[in-house]
């Protein structure tokens, strides 16, 4: 990972996961074509933050998940985010990362298994822990049903307003009489469209970082357990 260089925004995100305190904010870090790990860790350094924290906050950047996400009208209406795992998480790990998800989305839940195909699912949102060659991937996915719902109520509202008038207009119809009716459902369709979409660039932004959080988690807890030896054995 030394070689590795990180951009702006990686940078941000590495030292506001390393640090535990509000140094994080404060650092001023030089303008370049990246920095590596190095350069990081000796940053880190100067205003306390252990090189141990800057290395794993940076593989916990790593480990986070490929992200995707499904739009509308190039909104963010759905935010996936899938991390491959390289080894079987335990029962017990699997219990620790339920209730992890109560907490973290503020939602109870159910929780479901097929096999070895575990899932956790409230709604629109939802876990999936799903047997690999090699270990399990975790498959984290959500879609703001009523944000999309209250977006295509209203362009549907706005299409019946502007269907109307162009009836009323090609009949040969009173257009002035029939206004303040299709001005109502021009007002309500767009207040609908704007109610639903004003809120997503936000919902989405909080999901991912939640999503990114749990999977950079889960990763580096797994990779870590993996390399520990065995009961009774030695180094």
């Amino acid at each position: 990972m030394t070689d590795r260089r990180y951009d702006d925004e990686e940078v941000s995100a590495i030292f506001l996961a390393a640090a535990e305190g509000p140094q994080a904010t404060s650092l001023s870090v030089p303008r370049s074509e990246g920095l590596t790990l190095a350069d990081l860790q000796e940053i880190g350094r100067e205003v306390g933050i252990a090189p141990e924290a800057v290395a794993q906050a940076a593989r916990g950047l790593e480990l986070r998940g490929r992200g995707a996400s499904r739009a509308l009208l190039g909104l963010p209406i759905g935010v996936e985010r899938t991390v491959a795992l390289d080894r079987r998480l335990t029962d017990e790990e699997w219990e620790q990362l339920v209730v992890e998800l109560r907490e973290v989305f503020k939602a109870r839940g159910t929780v479901t298994s097929y096999g070895s195909l575990r899932q956790w699912t409230n709604g629109n949102l939802h876990a999936l822990l799903e047997p690999t060659p090699t270990g399990h991937r975790l498959r984290l996915g959500t879609l703001n049903g009523s944000a999309r719902s209250s977006m295509i109520a209203g362009l549907a509202s706005v299409g019946i307003a502007g269907a109307v008038a162009t009836a009323v207009a090609a009949g040969g119809g009173d257009l002035v009489g029939a206004g303040p009716g299709i001005g109502f459902l021009l007002v309500m369709g767009l207040g609908m469209f704007a109610n639903g979409a004003l809120r997503l660039p936000s919902w989405a932004r909080l999901r991912g970082r939640q999503m990114e959080a749990i999977s950079a988690r889960l990763a580096l807890s797994a990779g870590s357990a993996a390399a520990r030896p065995a009961p009774g054995t030695t180094e």
